[in-house]
């Protein structure tokens, strides 16, 4: 997945700096900097990247870690490991209480398919907790603003697949919003941060991603 294109205007500073947490959407399953990402569309395109076959960054429940983890459903409930694991990730996430704002995100700007139909990719979810300092209005101002929005998610999304321990060894890399720069890996295992975020659930399997639960939205253009 190399691309992922939406019409319309970049994202400005201004609103990339005031995100400060993401959220998504119910059908499946960060801020930015001068430079407007690549643009982005509900029928962008992104490269499909090396299959997600065993050893390609794909995880089992019994990989799963962070302090947050125990706050998912159990057994075969929805939004449980057992129930995320087989589904597409936006399919996935919009069955996960800790994402449903990020799920609400993903609906506005219409991934949901897009990320859905991905082959192989990495997803850093920013958890609802991580929207207190954004407030209600900002995000809903966001929301009805697809065309700034997607380049913030465009963030955190990676075109391949990762583990944990992938992460670790890469220690940056590249999301599908490369104007964006480098996402910084650093520590491992339960010290692993994103960007400085910290990991609240990683290595969340999913059909078509693994994914992490961190505490913070990332902001394009930090390491840049």
């Amino acid at each position: 997945m190399n691309k992922f294109r939406v019409a319309g205007v970049g994202l400005t500073a201004a609103a990339a700096l005031t995100l400060t947490a993401c959220s998504g959407s119910d059908n499946s399953s960060g801020s930015g900097n001068s430079s407007a990402p690549a643009p982005m569309s509900s029928s962008m395109s992104a490269p499909m990247s090396s299959s997600a076959s065993s050893g390609d960054g794909v995880t089992t429940n019994a990989d799963v870690f962070g302090p947050a983890c125990s706050k998912l459903p159990q057994g075969n409930a929805p939004g449980s490991l057992d129930s995320m694991g087989p589904q597409p990730v936006a399919s996935a996430a919009s069955t996960n209480p800790l994402l449903t704002k990020l799920v609400a995100a993903v609906k506005a700007t219409n991934l949901v398919d897009t990320l859905n139909s991905q082959q192989a990719i990495t997803v850093f979810a920013p958890a609802d907790s991580a929207f207190a300092a954004l407030g209600d209005a900002k995000f809903a101002e966001l929301a009805k603003n697809p065309n700034q929005l997607a380049p913030i998610l465009q963030y955190h999304v990676l075109g391949k697949r990762y583990d944990a321990k992938g992460l670790a060894a890469a220690g940056d890399v590249t999301s599908l919003n490369t104007a964006g720069g480098p996402i910084k890996i650093e520590g491992s295992g339960d010290n692993m941060t994103v960007n400085g975020a910290k990991i609240l659930c990683g290595n969340i399997p999913t059909k078509n991603a693994t994914v992490f639960v961190i505490d913070k939205v990332l902001t394009p253009g930090a390491n840049k």
